[in-house]
């Protein structure tokens, strides 16, 4: 499908506006307060700063580094930001909680400024207009909420600020915050449109679904089963727009398949003009990858299951640990590169990739891809990605391919879970979630498939790990499972090819302070010039 250019063109007059005005270091407001009459003429300036907002949501470079804060990657080079976080040794001095605090706020300006200036359009059309500012409301709302889940207690605003007041405002509790991004998100699900009633050129435009997952996320993140159930009950009901699982997991990540039945909010990318490169040191070296930054842990391969739906560990599974990768979960091979995977090029052409020490010799293949001990241009954990890897980005893996921050599959996971938890869980409710999720993934076992009555808090946790794996999602169900303070806490694992293949890869330790590492550090930089910002705990 092609796609429309709406959201990645930001305007040039508009870019140029923003940089002739300073912004202190806080990014919450302009030293002198953005009110040009001459820049708001028309629709399509207003627009201009609309898809700004849109484009400072969030980012690939989040969506990936999130799960390389979980146990499902691990980063095999260099001392980065997230390699520090999960080796315990961050403080408030490090990058990745300065930049997220920064690029937050960047995005909540923006809005700011959107609001406050979208009525001087002359003759704009009034349901548009309306629109777009619930769209506006909505970006606000979801960068509050991504502070307050990353920070807790935060700057809550709901307007463009002096600078006075930005180098003066202290942090307000984390219930207000969420108070306020729930409060936002009821009233703005009113006005938005479905999905359904949407032109194809709005594509990836905020929904009212979109509203009420991000809705049901805040109850997530908080355990509260009640309001989680009702809000995916509806959902599921259709009372939102209607959505299914797309037929084909491995699909639902392929670009000529986006915008499809199961994505209710994506991030937006296009070849050339928006494009994100992260897989470039995610994928195979003899595919076209340059380094091997972070790959998939032991810990993560082991948690997919038998096609017979049974754990690895469990009696009568089949598993074979000198034979691991045969009869797995069918999402397994759709999301992670193994030992003797073939890989499918652009082409069509198949590749077999040799990660087993001294595999590729025999072969007469090449040994770039294979395990070579810490440090090393290939992997450290003897995996690699697949699942969003973009068959059609050109060398240096540029890609266009839209990364999808919600879909329906994870409506019916939190619903399954949020019944689990309430006692409600039945043969009728999983048939509606489990079963028809492992049937998408391609599961035909009746043992797989059929309502297991026992162990559900397990397996439902389970299948959301393998069903959203690599999906930025997994360090808040850690997070809010509390088992955070186990996963993070020791080494972790790669494949069985240590010691001559004899033994598991033993990686770099972990470290998680249960009474510090729950939150990030209010940025240290932010502290010095604003005296009220308070410092969260062991910081």
């Amino acid at each position: 499908m092609k796609k429309s250019l709406l959201k990645y063109y930001t305007g040039v007059v508009f870019a140029v506006l923003l940089l002739s005005t300073s912004c202190n270091e806080l990014d919450l407001a302009p030293t002198n307060k953005f009110t040009d009459l001459t820049y708001w003429t028309s629709e399509a300036k207003a627009s201009a700063v609309l898809n700004m907002a849109y484009s400072q949501m969030f980012s690939a470079g989040y969506f990936f580094a999130n799960e390389r804060l979980s146990d499902n990657l691990y980063e095999g080079r260099g001392n980065t930001n997230e390699k520090i976080i999960t080796s315990g040794q961050a403080d408030a001095a490090l990058g990745r909680f300065a930049d997220e605090w920064r690029n937050c706020y960047e995005g909540i300006k923006t809005c700011h400024i959107f609001l406050e200036n979208i009525d001087r359009v002359p003759n704009m059309d009034e349901n548009l207009k309306t629109r777009m500012k619930a769209e506006a409301r909505f970006i606000r709302a979801s960068l509050f909420f991504r502070l307050a889940s990353h920070y807790g207690d935060v700057p809550l605003f709901d307007h463009d600020l002096t600078l006075e007041e930005a180098n003066t405002l202290p942090r307000s509790p984390k219930s207000e915050v969420i108070d306020f991004v729930r409060k936002e998100l009821n009233e703005v699900v009113n006005i938005l449109p479905t999905k359904q009633n949407y032109a194809a050129a709005d594509n990836g435009r905020i929904t009212k679904a979109a509203v009420m997952t991000l809705l049901a996320r805040t109850y997530l993140y908080e355990n509260d089963w009640v309001n989680v159930a009702s809000i995916s009950e509806k959902i599921m009901n259709g009372d939102f727009g209607h959505y299914e699982l797309f037929p084909d997991y491995a699909g639902l990540f392929l670009p000529q398949n986006e915008y499809n039945s199961e994505v209710i909010l994506d991030m937006g990318y296009v070849l050339t003009l928006r494009t994100w490169s992260e897989f470039y040191d995610a994928i195979p070296l003899s595919v076209g990858g340059r380094i091997n930054a972070f790959a998939p842990t032991q810990e993560l391969v082991d948690d997919y299951v038998m096609r017979n739906g049974k754990g690895i560990k469990e009696a009568g599974s089949g598993y074979n640990e000198e034979d691991p990768y045969i009869n797995r979960d069918p999402r397994f091979a759709a999301t992670i590169v193994h030992h003797g995977y073939k890989w499918e090029k652009g082409d069509k052409t198949i590749s077999t990739i040799y990660i087993k020490p001294g595999s590729s010799k025999a072969a007469g293949a090449s040994n770039l891809d294979e395990y070579a001990g810490p440090g090393q241009n290939s992997t450290a954990t003897g995996y690699y990605l697949r699942k969003y890897f973009d068959q059609t980005a050109p060398a240096g893996m540029e890609a266009g391919l839209n990364l999808i921050l919600m879909r329906y599959a994870d409506i019916l996971l939190m619903y399954a879970e949020a019944k689990n938890e309430l006692g409600q869980m039945n043969e009728d409710i999983w048939n509606k979630t489990i079963r028809p999720i492992r049937q998408r993934a391609g599961f035909t076992d009746a043992t797989a498939l059929n309502y297991p009555g026992s162990n559900l808090q397990n397996i439902i946790r389970r299948e959301r790990r393998c069903e959203l794996a690599i999906e930025g999602l997994r360090l808040f169900d850690i997070r809010r499972w509390k088992t955070i303070e186990t996963v993070m806490n020791g080494y972790p694992h790669g494949a069985k090819f240590a010691a001559d293949n004899t033994q598991y890869i033993q990686l770099d330790m972990r470290k998680f302070n249960k009474d510090r590492d729950y939150l990030f550090a209010v940025p240290q930089s932010q502290r010095d010039i604003n005296k009220n910002l308070t410092q969260n705990p062991g910081y």
